[in-house]
């Protein structure tokens, strides 16, 4: 207790439209980084589920060489590499900011959506092509709702990290997010304790955010098997108390 009545509070809220400046950053790159995440994930995800010829290899490949490799070597490759010769492509902070996000966001959502197209019964795919539906129509109206929704408990855990690695892009490449604003106020106020205490409960609350609306269109979309055990499992909870 002493040491939250030893904070300066007030150097917080003089400082408000700093951290607001920076969240909202964040958020717009991070909501792109989960979206393209989230579209990379569904396509190299069919493609690797379905064995499609060249596309499931390159996605292998894309898949290894991205998750076997820090996401802060990746970004400096990004925006200093890709800036030298023979190269020469020069992106701003933002647009490398959240293409890397989506890169390295979207190798993690193939193998969820992967596994969650390679999940979906074939049975249920021969029903598909035996009412006359191509391929691409099987998948799109058998496969993906179905393969989706199992797919969707795992890509909440890649979406939340989508957004906390935003924390280690800005500061690699100096784009003003809630990470960057938070260093270099600390570096000119010296108020450490106060800044990422305040840093560390903002993230915890847009994590906390993002967690329940995802979990919440999880329960929405949930498929009606799992429904009924999520059911009876409330039913005993409610029994046995």
């Amino acid at each position: 207790m002493s040491l939250i009545a030893s904070f300066e509070w007030s150097f917080i809220w003089e400082n408000r439209g700093v951290f607001l400046d920076g969240l909202w950053e964040t958020l717009k790159v991070s909501a792109i980084g989960v979206v393209g995440a989230f579209g990379v994930g569904v396509v190299l995800g069919a493609a690797r589920a379905h064995r499609v010829p060249v596309v499931s290899q390159l996605a292998a490949v894309y898949v290894e060489v991205i998750r076997n490799t820090p996401i802060l070597v990746q970004v400096f490759f990004v925006y200093f590499g890709l800036s030298e010769p023979p190269f020469n492509i020069r992106l701003p902070a933002f647009t490398a900011a959240w293409l890397m996000l989506v890169i390295w966001g979207g190798a993690f959502s193939t193998e969820n959506f992967r596994a969650g197209f390679e999940a979906v019964p074939y049975r249920y795919r021969e029903a598909g092509r035996a009412l006359g539906f191509g391929r691409l129509t099987t998948f799109l109206n058998v496969t993906l709702p179905i393969g989706g929704r199992i797919a969707l408990p795992s890509s909440i855990n890649t979406s939340i990290s989508v957004l906390k690695n935003s924390a280690l892009i800005g500061p690699a490449i100096s784009l003003p997010e809630l990470t960057y604003q938070a260093y270099s106020l600390e570096s000119v106020s010296f108020r450490a304790t106060e800044i990422y205490f305040t840093l560390a409960l903002i993230y915890l609350a847009v994590v906390w955010v993002l967690s329940g609306l995802i979990r919440a269109l999880e329960a929405r979309l949930a498929l009606p098997e799992a429904r009924r055990v999520r059911t009876r499992r409330q039913q005993r909870f409610q029994e046995a108390v």
